[in-house]
Formats: structure tokens, sequence, C-alpha cells
């Protein structure tokens, strides 16, 4: 039925690439997934520019990226809804657009994805997903038989002009956002429409069985395809925000790299029971944190910190036990994914103050943004990973002067360094903290910044034996 709703097979066929072999493939196989292409074919397809293929790799593997033999459409059309959608009469006529370039345009007033709701923690019902990456190919298939080139469209994530600043949330994607048109029939986009089609149909795989895999998992499925990791990275991105849901239903998951210790026990989803109480070593943040359940901690607070090694001193310190019982995080640096969610997920649950413990540089103030207002990039999960109440408790510019550091165990700036705090200091949510204006004032004033070791020069244990313990005492923190 697909082939015949798609209608005459010579102009699905043109509508690709004016060859009529793809037309000719939907014809013969009467199936949808051959209508984005036989591997070869639609590579082949794609590539008449003579740029697509050898941007991807070769011509062949463009072919297999849109449907890896036509796999993709046919999950879909196994559905029972490919012939039947494109037959619809109110299906909303295509906006014909002769930019073959990227090309900003307001995203449609009752876009399905938009208006999407998703539950307290995210979670999206498998059926929804499945049906999002649906929507998707069914467009595709439109396009095609009305002899239009295929075209994806996504919101521009790094576009500071689609992103807005809200007190409660942080920073969140504006709801009428520009986007950006990724064309099948576009020498410098096709690749992109190509591989996205390519881990569509890997998402929509991973969702029919209830199987995961992680980013590095799907680049490694072929690397001569995909190029690098930041490729794949990008792409699952921009599919998660095309589709407004969030990447762990897509059941793509991260490569956590964070670390949790103290007052706090939970069980995962598979029934393991973590306790990283009785642990004198730090915990792997979970893989799917969103999986965990019957959390218990009598923690009174929860610290970040920025690195692992302030992190593993405080650890043999035993400093989680020694003031009063708390949680201690690291992301190791710029925080994963996980680790964001953990932090979101244990304020949702205890309701407990969380302090931050970066170094006093540009660097270390970007990454403490991260965990309390989010970054432009992931705007769109702005709902479920930021935590707006994280206070900055050190090391703070002022710090340096009222411990009387001495200068000589300071770092000067770098240009970058200079060029990152300007930037830091023109963000909307600066405006509205006045005391975090003030230490970032100090910190260009003096040009100079310091890492948290830097509280060894005073005595080796006076982060966790003086530091930490006056600061949260009397309220040392902005």
């Amino acid at each position: 039925m697909a082939g015949r709703a798609i209608g005459q097979s010579e102009r699905a066929g043109g509508a690709i690439g004016q060859s009529g072999r793809a037309g000719r493939a939907v014809d013969r196989s009467g199936m949808a997934g051959r209508a984005i292409g036989q591997s070869e074919r639609a590579g082949r397809v794609v590539d008449r520019s003579g740029m697509a293929g050898r941007a991807i790799g070769q011509s062949e593997r463009a072919g297999g990226a849109i449907g890896q033999s036509g796999r993709a459409g046919r999950a879909v059309d196994r559905s029972g809804m490919a012939g039947r959608a494109i037959g619809k009469s109110d299906w909303p006529a295509p906006t014909s657009m002769e930019d073959h370039s990227v090309c900003s345009t307001p995203v449609p007033a009752g876009n399905k994805a938009s208006l999407r709701e998703t539950s307290h923690e995210g979670h999206v019902p498998s059926a929804e997903v499945l049906e999002a990456i649906e929507n998707v190919i069914l467009d595709v298939l439109k396009s095609l038989a009305q002899n239009k080139a295929p075209v994806l469209t996504l919101a521009r994530r790094s576009d500071w002009r689609n992103i807005e600043f809200k007190d409660s949330v942080g920073l969140q994607m504006i709801p009428h956002y520009t986007t950006k048109q990724i064309r099948s029939d576009c020498p410098r986009s096709a690749p992109k429409f190509a591989l996205m089609l390519k881990i569509l149909s890997m998402i929509y795989k991973m969702v029919q069985s209830n199987t995961y895999a992680t980013k590095r998992d799907i680049y490694y499925s072929d690397t001569l395809l995909f190029g690098s990791q930041s490729v794949v990275d990008n792409i699952i991105n921009d599919i998660s925000c095309m589709l407004r849901i969030p990447r762990r239903s897509l059941h793509v998951l991260s490569t956590t790299r964070g670390f949790v210790a103290g007052n706090l026990s939970y069980t995962e989803e598979d029934g393991t029971k973590v306790n990283c109480t009785c642990s004198t070593t730090a915990v792997t943040v979970p893989s799917n944190v969103q999986g965990i359940k019957n959390l218990i901690s009598h923690a009174k607070f929860m610290l970040i910190v920025e690195k692992d090694a302030t992190f593993q001193r405080l650890l043999d310190d035993d400093f989680c036990n020694k003031l009063s019982p708390c949680i201690m995080i690291t992301g190791r640096g710029i925080p994963d994914l996980n680790t964001r969610l953990l932090v979101r997920k244990l304020w949702d649950s205890f309701q407990i103050p969380i302090f931050t413990l970066m170094d006093a540089d540009p660097h270390g103030v970007e990454i403490m943004c991260i965990y309390k207002y989010g970054s432009v990039s992931m705007s769109f999960e702005a709902h479920h990973l930021t935590v707006p109440s994280i206070r900055w408790l050190g090391l703070l510019p002022s710090d340096l002067q009222r411990l009387n550091i001495h200068k000589d165990a300071l770092i000067p700036f770098t240009k970058q360094d200079q060029k990152k705090l300007a930037s830091i200091q023109k963000r909307p949510y600066i405006a509205c903290q006045p005391t975090w204006k003030k230490e970032l004032e100090i910190m260009a004033a003096s040009k100079l910044k310091a890492e948290i070791q830097v509280l060894t020069s005073l005595s080796s244990d006076y982060l966790s034996r003086v530091y930490l313990p006056n600061k949260l005492q009397f309220g040392g923190w902005v």
C-alpha cells in the first residue's frame, strides 16, 4: 500500500534525484523503506553533487545512512501508518523553499514536537517516541510523493537569540525559535541529512526492542561512516531537540564520568542496591539516572566539586561525615548529562542546600553556571537539568584577598581566560546576581586565577579542616 500511496514511482524517484531509480525501487518493493532508498542507489542519488558521498566517506555508505537498505522505512511501514498518512486529504501542504542552503525560519505554529509534554523526570513513553520518528519519515515520504527534496528542520540550539533566561529554570529555548534546514539536495547538508536518518533508524530499532546504546556504541558501529564521535554527539542532540524528546527516552545513554559519595543509598533499575555511605571510595554516577529509585539520605547539604583530585582529597579526609552528613558529587570537569541529571534528581528528592566548590577562574565559573543555569546547546532540556538554587561556596576571588594568599601562588590570566570571563559577564543571569557580578569584577581587575589546591599553601588540610567548615557555618557563600 505504501508504494501506491506514494504515487507514481517515477515521480517519487525524481523527487530524490530525477534519476528514476529510487522511484522504481519503491514501485518494485511496494514498501515505504525503499522509498528512502536501496542503500547503494540512495547513496548515488544523494551524492549526485559529487560532494556528499565524499564527505561521508563512500556513496554507498550515504545510502546506508538513509535507511540501511530501507530498514528504517520498513519499520515505519510495519505500523500500518505510512500509506494511510500520506493519503490523508487534510495533510498540510509543505512550504516550498527554493533556497538550498541552510536557512532560518520561525518554527511553525502548532508544531507537534514543541507541544509535547513530558513527565516530571522527562520520560516519554516508547509508543510516543516511535510515533515521533515515524512522523519524520512520513514527512520524507510525503516530499518524495510531491516531487520535492526531503528536508529536516532543526532548531538553532546554539543561537543566543533562541534562548531566554528565567530565574526558576535557567537558560531555556524560547517557544518561537528560529530553525535551520538540513536538505537532501544540498551538497553542504546532504551528508548530515543521511546520517540523521541513519541514527533515527538505529534509535527506532532500540526503542522497539527495548535495548540501549551509548553514544560511543553508536559511533563505533561504523566509525568510517560517522567520522568522529563529535559528529554523533551533535546529531543525537539535534534529534533529541527536533523530536522534543529527552535523550534517555531515545534509549541513547551517555558515558558516565562523574562520581558520587556520602550519605546516600538507592536502588538501580536492575535491582542492584547501591550504598554510597558505607563506601570508602566513590561510586560511579549511574548510567540510567532516570531508572534509580528508593533514594534514601540524611544529608544536610550537597557539595558539587569541580575536580576529581579535590573530590578524592575530601573523601580521604572523611569530609562527608566529620562536619555533618552530606552528599558529594563531581563531574570531573565539565559535567556529563548523567551527572547533571543526578544533581537535579537529588534536589527534587531531598530539597537540601547545594553548594559548589570550583577553582577561582573563568573555567570554574563556567562549570558552576552549567550546573545552576544550564548550557545554551541543551537549553531545550533545561527543566530536567538545571538547579537554579545552587550556591557558590568557593573558591571565591574575594577569598584570595581575605586569606592573604600570596600572589606568587596565583596564576596570571591568559587571553583565553580574559575572553571567557568577558563572555560570562555579559550573560543574562549575571545581571540578577549582584554578588556574583562583584566577584567576577574582582577576578577581572586582578587578572589572576587560582586553583583550589592553592589553599594547601596555608596548610595541607586547610580545605577540609578550616575553609569549608567555616564557610558552611558562617554562611560564606554567594
